[in-house]
Parts: C-alpha cells; sequence; structure tokens
C-alpha cells in the first residue's frame, strides 16, 4: 500500500485517538468483536492481557477507556452501559448512515463464514464497501478490517510473508472475505489476516479437532504441522491497540497470529490434558494413512479440513505486534487453561 486512503491520512497525522475519541465496531456481539470490544473497555489493549480474562468490563470507569459506538442487527438484552448502541446492518446501506460521524477509529469486524455464496456476497463483500464507503465519507483516521488468512487456501505453508504466496480461497466464506478485502485496501485500511483463533467464545475449533482426533487417533505425520494460531483474547488486545495506541500503524495487510506458530501434536497434547480431547494412541501414522482413517469414518470435516491442521499453515505474523507496540502475550497454549471454563460450558465441551 502507499499510505494514501482513510488510514493513510492518519498515518500522517502522526497522532492517535487516544481516549477523547469514539470508537465504531461492527461485529461487536460475535467471537471476535466481544473479545475486541472487552478489550477497549478494559482501557484500548494495553498490556499482556493477562489480568482480565474473564469477559467483564474490568476497568470501564478508567480515563484511558475509549467511547464506544457498536452496530448490531439485535441490540444485547443487557447492553453494557459503556457502548452506545447503534442498531443496522452491514448489508443496509442505509442504516449505517451518521454510524461514522465523529469518530477515531472504525473496526469492521463483521463477517460471514459460512457457505451461502450470496450471503457471503451480500455482508463480506458489499457488506464491507459499505462500511468502508460511510468511513470515507466520515474521514475517519484509522480504519481495521479484519479478513482470514484462510484466503491463501489448502497449503502446505510454511513461514510465509504477506502474498508471499497467492491467494488461492476455497470456500464460499475465503472467497467473498478475500473480495471484500479490496475495498478496504482501497480505503487505506488495515487488514488483518489471522489463523486459527480459540479461547472463550470458539465453537469451531476444538469441536473439529475432537472430531479429527476420533476419526484419526493416531499423531498425524510426525505431529510436527506448524499452525497460526492465536488466543481470541490477545487478538482482541491487538485489535483496540490499533484503534487507540498513539501511533497508526500504517495501512496494508498484516498477518495476525501469535508470532511464534504451534505444532499440531502439542496443540492437541494440551487439549487432551485438560479435558477438551480425547488421547490419540502411541502411533505415528503417515498422511496417506491419516486420510485413509478419514475417508473410512464418515464425519462432517472434509480431507480439506484436515489438511488445514495436519499440514504447515504458518503464517509469519510478527510485524504487526510490533508495529502495534502490543505485547502478543505467552501464546494459544498457556491460554487455553484460562479458557477451560468456557469449553466445559460450550456445547462443544467435551462430556
Amino acid at each position: 500500500m502507499n499510505g494514501e486512503g482513510i488510514a493513510g491520512r492518519g498515518a500522517t497525522s502522526g497522532e492517535g485517538p487516544g481516549s477523547g475519541g469514539t470508537v465504531v465496531i461492527t461485529g461487536a456481539t460475535g467471537f471476535i468483536g466481544g473479545a475486541v470490544l472487552g478489550a477497549l473497555l478494559r482501557g484500548g489493549g494495553t498490556g499482556d492481557g493477562g489480568a482480565d480474562r474473564d469477559g467483564g468490563d474490568g476497568g470501564s470507569d478508567r480515563s484511558d477507556v475509549p467511547r464506544v459506538r457498536a452496530l448490531a442487527r439485535r441490540i444485547p438484552a443487557e447492553p453494557r452501559d459503556a457502548v452506545e448502541w447503534v442498531r443496522g446492518d452491514v448489508t443496509d446501506p442505509a442504516s449505517l448512515r451518521g454510524l461514522c460521524e465523529g469518530a477515531t477509529a472504525v473496526l469492521h469486524l463483521a463477517s460471514y463464514v459460512g457457505s451461502d455464496e450470496a450471503l457471503g456476497e451480500a455482508v463480506n463483500v458489499a457488506g464491507t464497501r459499505a462500511v468502508m464507503a460511510e468511513a470515507a465519507r466520515a474521514g475517519v483516521p484509522r480504519v481495521v478490517h479484519l479478513s482470514t488468512a484462510a484466503v491463501y487456501g489448502t497449503g502446505p505453508h510454511r513461514g510465509i510473508t504477506v502474498d508471499e504466496v497467492p491467494p488461492e480461497p476455497v470456500s464460499a466464506a475465503s472467497r467473498t472475505r478475500l473480495a471484500g478485502e479490496r475495498y478496504a485496501r482501497e480505503a487505506g485500511a488495515v487488514v488483518l489476516r489471522p489463523g486459527i483463533v480459540t479461547g472463550p467464545g470458539d465453537r469451531w475449533v476444538v469441536t473439529g479437532l475432537r472430531e479429527l482426533v476420533e476419526r484419526v487417533p493416531a499423531t498425524w505425520d510426525g505431529g510436527d504441522a506448524l499452525l497460526s494460531v492465536v488466543d481470541v483474547g490477545d487478538l482482541g488486545r491487538l485489535v483496540a491497540r490499533l484503534a487507540t495506541g498513539p501511533r497508526p500503524v500504517p495501512s496494508g495487510v498484516y498477518h495476525t497470529s501469535h508470532p511464534e506458530p504451534v505444532r499440531i501434536a502439542d496443540l492437541l497434547g494440551e487439549l487432551a490434558s485438560l479435558g477438551l480431547l480425547p488421547p490419540v494412541r502411541d502411533e505415528d501414522w503417515s498422511y496417506a494413512a491419516c486420510l485413509e482413517a478419514l475417508r473410512s469414518t464418515p464425519g462432517r470435516a472434509s480431507e480439506r479440513q484436515f489438511a488445514l491442521v495436519a499440514r504447515d499453515h504458518w503464517y509469519r505474523s510478527e510485524e504487526i505486534w510490533r508495529l502495534a507496540d502490543c505485547p502478543p502475550g505467552p501464546g494459544p497454549l498457556a491460554r487455553l487453561a484460562e479458557a477451560l471454563g468456557w469449553y466445559r460450558r460450550s456445547s462443544g465441551a467435551a462430556g
């Protein structure tokens, strides 16, 4: 990117929003958006997140907490007092009119992650275009857009930098999210591509891994696949920091997982030690043998989904943490024990 556009104008000023601005957030009731909202209400992503893991408002009376305006199709039944809720939908541009007035940052985190291509087009493409247009109309100096590392498709990818390999999305969600990136890039936004996200609110990762372990109950091809993973609380802190930190991050696309990749054997082992997955057999199966076992036992997860965790999918992510001056924390494996209560209470918890 050349630094032009919405975020680029903020970068040239050298001034951060500070505590006197308003941060607009879409997707605040979602998995990642909820973590970002919590981080904003705790002071904008400072620190390493070790003290605020219960999802409460924490320090919402602190002077460094920004004003937050959240877009939602349905206002929460028990909305947080510190948030100005605005009813609207990214697929309805008229409902966004005025959303970004007076804002110092816009965090566009709303997305569709299902298999309906038309709905993906409506939310991830047209919705992103509408949010970016409204942010541009209001002259917002900082814009952050959430995408996904899934835009690269099925690897293996080992230690690649941004667009070192061409994106080849294979699902409706990743195709439309990549298409939506175009409007964010044109607007000069900071575009984030996280990999696997774990932690409170996760209803997909651990559930999916449990099915795969049950269908392929051995070490997968040595267990050495390296994955880009990030805890949702740490990701939330980073996004909040991008909105409120003293120095703007240059516009462009960034990988946004924890800087240290995770071995799949270590991830499965930690989840098993917490009682969230069954332990695997003391056997090491080749990748071909793993696929044979997967095919012989029907289930929801596809071979492509198995490949996403059984083969390398590691995207270098240290740059964004450094530029945001945000400590990445101890890593997703260390955070899993802190999320144990969530996983046990959730529908995806082990029995």
